[in-house]
């Protein structure tokens, strides 16, 4: 499955910034700091991740369906449903 370009970017960009919240989340819980505050932080760690695989699970999407007019799909319809519901 191919990714575009400019989704290789964006999906880049969410996951550093994902590295960044689970390098703060570390930090909380060596500092101890309160339950709450930790969960809500890995709440976010958990959405950006998931933002991140959506991106590319659609972005292949669009490259195989546009791979279908062109040749034969690099996926089956059977294998891109996999993929994306791995991700919930």
């Amino acid at each position: 499955m191919k990714v575009q370009e400019e989704a290789v970017s964006a999906v880049l960009k969410r996951l550093r910034r994902a590295q960044g919240q689970l390098t703060g989340v570390i930090a909380m819980i060596e500092d101890g700091r309160d339950c709450a505050d930790v969960v809500t932080q890995l709440a976010a760690v958990s959405r950006a991740l998931d933002r991140a695989g959506f991106k590319i699970v659609a972005s292949g999407m669009r490259e195989c369906l546009a791979g279908e007019r062109d040749e034969s799909p690099s996926m089956t319809e059977e294998e891109l449903e996999k993929l994306f519901l791995s991700l919930a």
